[in-house]
């Protein structure tokens, strides 16, 4: 079997400790972000064939976060690769305690199609940096940027370090049934749950990075000019294939007039005379279909256009939405924005509490005690106030999901700790043996004990 032989020889290279040099890391980091800048017309050309991606949107979206990622990292990685002192109970005495950080081994590394580049490249750079091997499946249905990141690992790595497996559903579950240290998924709930069954099986750790319906709440105080323009951006990014995509608007029935109109202006904006070139298409026919049927024609107050033999659908506003309507059942990824009206705050929070907990939620408004009020008593991933999706494009914060959206998270240190096994060590002198603790247990004994803990 070709995926066993490969990880095999990854275990075989990781044990004998070639991944666990820091200059090691060091210099394969720095030369996969050489062979990033050196392909990126190429990666570009492969984002556009499979997705339409403008080259503007490919850079700030998918290879610049990356190379900001692969920069953050090499500026951290030598003090977060350093044993760890802690405090030592005096009833150890006398001995030093610390924490090694040390890799899992050789992981696998499972990323979706919307966002092709960033999504596989970027958990991989925490795993090289923790000093795991890696496998690495992209998407099939990414074909063009899947072969780029072959070409692009083939370049930097040799096979038994790191290596790519291009294929579909046969492969996902070759791979699957495969013992790994570490599993790495990000993609569906209904996928991810497999993926965790058969995880299961060996015990092994995983990280599911999913999603879900990410709200966006709009009460009676917020800018709606400024609502629109970036709610309007954060929904046309990729078109709408977009995990924390803000999926609907839970509005103040005070301001969705207001809102409607804004929205439908800076669409006007964004693209002059509906020339939408730059608008990324829908990944495929199935897709295109899945995602045209959730909207109801009858609640369209802009946009509906669509053209399967493009996979064009035009950025939609659907009002008078409610969550007994089909686009309130699953996740739309897709360019589509249903709004649902709310007379009062508390109305909002508890429609989105009875809901599985979103990967992402965002608030407009400018009432101080609302931000705590929805920070606090709505459980989700991560999110902004004021704005959207910008909180996944740091390495500064982990990005991750709870509870039906996901477990785990990874960015910057927390993908060095994702990747990381934390091994806890007492280094106990020899010099000196106290008696204390070996038996007999006598009264003496106990006295000095209470006393001591």
């Amino acid at each position: 079997m070709v995926t066993k032989e490969i990880i095999d020889k990854q275990r075989e290279y990781y044990l004998k400790g070639n991944t666990l040099s820091v200059d090691k890391r060091i210099a394969y980091l720095k030369k996969l972000r050489n062979v990033i800048k050196k392909y990126d017309a190429e990666i570009n050309k492969a984002l556009k064939e499979d997705l339409n991606k403008h080259v503007f949107e490919s850079k700030m979206t998918e290879t610049g976060i990356v190379l900001e990622e692969i920069n953050y990292v090499l500026k951290n990685i030598r003090k977060w690769s350093r044993d760890i002192r802690v405090k030592t109970p005096i009833a150890q005495f006398y001995s030093k305690s610390f924490v090694h950080p040390e890799p899992y081994g050789v992981v696998l590394i499972m990323s979706p199609w919307n966002y092709p580049f960033q999504l596989a490249i970027e958990p991989l750079i925490g795993a090289l940096a923790a000093g795991n091997c890696g496998v690495i499946k992209p998407s099939a249905y990414a074909k063009e940027t899947s072969i780029m990141i072959k070409k692009i690992i083939n370049d930097v790595f040799p096979k038994e370090y790191v290596e790519v497996v291009l294929g579909g559903r046969e492969e996902n579950k070759e791979l699957l049934n495969e013992k790994f240290d570490y599993i790495f998924f990000t993609g569906s709930v209904n996928v991810g749950k497999y993926v965790m069954e058969c995880a299961s099986k060996n015990l092994t750790p995983i990280s599911l990075e999913l999603g879900g319906k990410s709200p966006v709440i709009i009460d009676d105080t917020a800018n709606i000019k400024l609502a629109a323009k970036r709610i309007a951006w954060g929904k046309i990014i990729n078109a709408g294939q977009t995990c924390v995509a803000p999926d609907y608007v839970l509005i103040n029935q005070k301001v969705k007039e207001d809102f409607i109109n804004e929205y439908i202006h800076i669409m006007g904006v964004f693209f002059d005379d509906k020339n939408y070139k730059s608008l990324p298409r829908i990944i495929n026919d199935k897709h295109f279909d899945r995602v045209l049927s959730l909207i109801d024609f009858n609640k369209v107050v802009f946009g509906g256009d669509n053209d399967k033999e493009t996979r064009f659908i035009e950025p939609t506003l659907m009002d008078k939405v409610t969550f007994d309507d089909d686009i309130m059942k699953e996740e739309i990824f897709g360019p589509i924005l249903p709004l649902i009206e709310y007379k009062d705050i508390e109305e909002a929070i508890n429609a989105i509490n009875k809901r599985p907990c979103p990967l992402a939620l965002y608030l407009f408004t400018q009432d101080d005690s609302v931000k705590k009020k929805i920070i606090s008593r709505i459980k989700f991933g991560g999110g902004c106030i004021n704005d959207t999706i910008i909180h996944v494009a740091t390495s500064n914060m982990a990005f991750g999901g709870v509870g039906e959206s996901g477990m785990g998270g990874y960015h910057g240190k927390a993908s060095f700790d994702t990747f990381t096994h934390y091994k806890a060590i007492v280094d106990k002198a020899t010099f000196i043996d106290l008696p204390l603790r070996y038996p007999p247990y006598t009264k003496l004994k106990k006295k000095v004990l209470d006393k001591v803990m």
